[in-house]
Order: C-alpha cells, then structure tokens, then sequence
C-alpha cells in the first residue's frame, strides 16, 4: 500500500479515538455530578446497564450471529473492562488528581512495552521517546495539585493502567475476536460488565434502585451522557481501532485524556494551569505527533516489501 493511502487510513482511524480522548476527558465533571464514595459500583452499574440496554436491540441480529468463541472472547475483554473502571475508580477516590493522571498515563509507555514483548522484537526508540515524552507532559500539565505520598490509591491507579494495557492487547491479539461484528462485541463486553457490577452491588455500597431513585433531572442527562458517549460509543470505537491501528498507537491517543480533561476545566471550569501546565499541553501535544508518525514508519516499507515480493504458487495469503 502505499504510504500516502496508508498515511490518510491511519488519520482516518486515529479521529475518533482522539474523540473519545475528549469525550473521557469531559467525564470527570460528569461522574464528579453523580458519584459519591458509597455510589460508586451502583452508578457504574447504572451506566452500563443503560448502555447496553440501547445497544442490544439495535445490533440483535449481529448479536444472534456470534459464535460460542466470539462470545468467550467478549467475555474476556468484557472483565478486564470491568477491572479497569473498578482500579480506576476507587483509585481516583483514594488518591489525587495529580497522582491519578501521572499513573493512568502510564499506559502510554507499558503498552509498547508489553506488545514488543510479545513480538519479541524491541519497540521503536522513537515512539517510546514520545510516549516518555507525553507522559512527561502529563506530569507538567496536573502537577498544580500537588503530590501526595504514596497510597493505596496509586496502587489502584497502577493496577488500571496495567488493566488498560492488557484491554487492548487482548482485543487486538485473540483470534476470536478477530472477525466478529463490531458493535455485537461491543454488547458481549457491557453486558459482562454489567453482571460483574450488579453482583458487587448486593454487597456494597448503595443500592442501585435508590440511587436511580435520588437522581434529578440533570443528574440523569450526566448519567446518559456517561452511558451513550463516554461509555457506547467510546468502547465502539475502542475496540473498532485497536484491531485496526494496533494497541500501541492507539493507547497513545487515548492517553491524551488528560489533556482534554484540562482544557474542559480551562474552558468550562475556570482553571489556569500556569506556565508549567501549558508547557506539559505543549509536551502531549507534541509527543503524540511523533508517536504516531513513528507507529506509521515501521509499517511503510514492510507492506512496500510486502508488494513486491512475489507470491509463490499455492502460497496461501495470511
């Protein structure tokens, strides 16, 4: 393929992941709107029960179609996700804002790491620059709060940023996956997810009904908010671009979250980062430009190899 067309496929996938970087980033102020410490695991509950619940009729007959090995493999990535927003959400709870954006971010750098291992081929030193370099932006950008001592909470945030990492080398690498309908795994993963937190509820924290039962008007828009966009739609998209650009790549995206969660603050909530802040927006920015120029050139000249050599007769196309 050429690099040009190959170039213009990567912009394509990389857009709406950039767009649920945002979307993720806008939903701090929205969890924040309908969360408490006791509420946590029935407001996930709520969440993506919702998300399901609109997501299931609509691809019913991709759904019916999944074979029994699809099914095992969207089960599987339906409880890493589920480990995922449990770490980071206690996490958030029991540390703060400063350490729990450092570690999250975090991903950016193990994911290339972990899938080189795999590969067992060493990753591009440009692309871990980049990834070194963005996390280092990280830094700068939420480093007005403060630091605080190390917690269980950090503990958490490292356990979810290890979850996150092995959520998008599990969806790219299973071969079951490899096939299925989009939005019908999609479903499998919510659905899995929901049972997890529904199992939880019983014994801890507040009931589900009586949440449902205190939120207001506006409170339940955050929740739909949470349940359509940053929760449907972005592990659509998710699972939609890691079995196409690849984990690494798109993990880098993803972790632009906290910069969008900075401009929406900046935006909408008054903040001002100061010089240092802007300086690390400088550093994500920067950093994901080469992460992605550097993700597209390994990939360049092995699909040119790729085209010209010949194929032998009664080669079989992998």
């Amino acid at each position: 393929m050429p690099p040009a067309r190959s170039s213009h496929r990567g912009r394509l996938t990389d857009a709406p992941v950039l767009a649920v970087a945002v979307i993720w980033g806008s939903s701090y102020l929205a969890t924040k709107s309908i969360t408490g410490p006791s509420t946590v695991i029935a407001t996930l509950l709520l969440r993506f029960l919702t998300a399901a619940a609109v997501l299931g009729p609509l691809r019913l007959r991709a759904i019916r179609r999944l074979t029994a090995a699809e099914v095992r493999g969207g089960v599987l990535i339906g409880l890493i996700l589920a480990c995922v927003f449990l770490l980071e959400t206690y996490g958030v709870v029991h540390t703060s804002a400063t350490n729990a954006g450092l570690i999250i971010s975090l991903t950016m750098v193990m994911t290339p790491l972990a899938e080189a291992a795999l590969r067992r081929t060493p990753p591009t030193a440009s692309f871990v620059m980049a990834a070194a370099g963005s996390v280092l932006g990280v830094l700068l950008l939420t480093q007005g709060g403060g630091f605080t001592a190390p917690s269980v909470g950090d503990l958490l945030m490292l356990l979810a940023a290890l979850a996150r990492t092995a959520n998008v080398l599990t969806t790219h690498r299973l071969p079951s996956l490899k096939n299925a309908d989009d939005g019908a795994l999609t479903f499998v993963q919510l659905s899995t997810a929901v049972i997890c937190f529904a199992a939880l509820s019983t014994g801890v924290g507040t009931s589900p009904l009586r949440v449902a039962a205190t939120l207001d008007a506006g409170q339940w828009l955050a929740l739909l908010y949470l349940a359509l966009l940053c929760t449907l739609f972005a592990f659509f998209v998710q699972l939609w671009a890691v079995r196409r650009a690849g984990p690494s790549r798109v993990s880098l995206l993803l972790g632009t979250e906290p910069l969008w969660a900075a401009v929406i603050g900046v935006v909408l909530g008054g903040d001002q980062p100061g010089a240092p802040g802007y300086a690390g927006a400088a550093l994500i920015l920067i950093g994901t430009a080469w992460g992605r120029r550097a993700a597209e050139a390994p990939r360049q000249p092995a699909e040119a190899a790729d085209a010209a050599t010949p194929v032998r007769e009664g080669a079989v196309a992998q």
